[in-house]
């Protein structure tokens, strides 16, 4: 079975847009939640979020005509895209782009595009909403504008399993290249939720947090004032490769991604079990081939939640026994905030700069801890520390839950 490997990195989020500077201010431990400016929340309980920086043009990664007629989910995915094939110096030919696709998972899609499409059809009528209304809201579409982009033939799908939809993605894309359907694969995930009817969605379900007096300190996975998370929006892909592909180019190396693990809690649609979490961490080691104590790093799904954090934290511990204690775990959501189907993808990136440079990211805003919730999770300052194997953790709505496990390329 072909050999998996992480070659490039594209990211945008509230934190910036590009590798360098979100990795930059994730290290430091940088809030990127601020009072959102796009919409109107005048009658939001909720006011902030994470917004992708004033600056980010999507004209500068896509013709000016598909940036004003697409969502902006798909010009998120078209950026994260852009930068990570640059990065990883990629050269994508008419010889070898059959070999070459995109799996990109979105939660929700083009949900900005779907509201404004439904006023219009309830103000003007059926005739005048838009052409470019399905083809900007279906979840595909930023894998189908990135592969149409950059010319890749390969392998084109999509996944739209929540928050777990990011890492899903990464996870299916691996399998192409694996069983040598593909050599490289653009993947991850791409979210733009920030509108009206879904922040408004979320609060009356009492997930998000209402911290209006503080934003930056409003993520703040495992601590025991959490009231919720922070819905942010941004995308995240990475480029796999397979390994001898990625030699003979000379490409640079960021991590190996050994393997995965799914599972389903068969419990709640949106109340975790720890079974579920436990069935997926146990999977993704198994595949791997590694023993659970030879894991230096997680990035955990950290939400914020009341549920979430104290349920992976016990899960954690169930499949890692006293070795738990030894594990750095951080939540890098406390900066971020919670891109949705993105999630997975940007944390992913994030686990491989990781181990590539060694430094485990911190977990802010972690003043007092819930009591449970006692493991080592980086507060406040990253730790630089020689990290060789990370498992990245994404469970979302429905049970669906996702681990990867990247290792340091030797």
């Amino acid at each position: 079975m072909n050999r998996v490997v992480v070659t490039g990195i594209g990211m945008l989020s509230s934190l910036g847009i590009g590798k360098d500077q979100i990795w930059s201010k994730v290290k430091e431990g940088v809030s990127g939640i601020d009072f959102l400016k796009k919409i109107d929340v005048s009658d939001l309980k909720t006011k902030f979020g994470g917004e992708v920086p004033a600056d980010f043009n999507p004209e500068d990664f896509m013709h000016p005509k598909q940036a004003r007629r697409s969502d902006a989910f798909i010009c998120f995915a078209a950026a994260a895209a852009s930068l990570a094939l640059k990065d990883s110096e990629l050269e994508i030919t008419d010889e070898n782009s059959h070999l070459i696709g995109s799996y990109i998972g979105s939660g929700i899609g083009g949900i900005e595009t779907f509201v404004e499409n439904v006023l219009v059809y309830k103000e003007k009528g059926p005739s005048r909403v838009s052409p470019f209304f399905v083809p900007s809201m279906v979840p595909n579409m930023a894998a189908g504008y990135v592969s149409i982009f950059n010319n890749l033939k390969g392998p084109n799908c999509a996944t739209s399993t929540a928050c777990a939809a990011g890492a899903h993605a990464i996870a299916y894309a691996a399998m192409m290249i694996e069983r040598g359907d593909a050599v490289a694969m653009l993947a991850g995930g791409s979210e733009a939720p920030l509108v009206h009817v879904a922040i408004a969605g979320f609060n009356v379900m009492r997930a998000i947090s209402t911290r209006n007096d503080d934003p930056k300190a409003a993520s703040r996975p495992f601590d025991r004032d959490r009231d919720g998370f922070v819905m942010s929006e941004g995308a995240g892909l990475i480029v796999l490769e397979e390994l001898n592909h990625a030699k003979k180019r000379g490409a640079t190396i960021y991590a190996e991604l050994l393997s995965s693990g799914m599972s389903g809690d068969a419990h709640h649609i949106t109340s975790p079990s720890i079974e579920g979490p436990v069935i997926c961490m146990n999977s993704a080691l198994r595949n791997s081939k590694i023993n659970y104590d030879q894991v230096d790093y997680i990035n955990a799904h950290g939400t914020s939640t009341q549920q979430n954090d104290i349920n992976e934290t016990n899960a954690i511990k169930q499949v890692f026994h006293s070795h738990s204690t030894n594990l750095l775990v951080s939540s890098t959501k406390s900066m971020t905030g919670h891109l949705l189907g993105a999630a997975g993808g940007i944390e992913a990136a994030i686990s491989s700069l990781a181990i590539y440079e060694g430094v485990a990211p911190p977990t802010i805003n972690l003043d007092n801890p819930q009591e449970g919730c006692n493991l080592n999770y980086v507060p406040h300052t990253s730790i630089e520390k020689d990290i060789n194997i990370v498992v990245s953790n994404s469970f979302g709505f429905g049970g669906t839950n996702c681990a990867l496990v990247f290792k340091k390329f030797e």
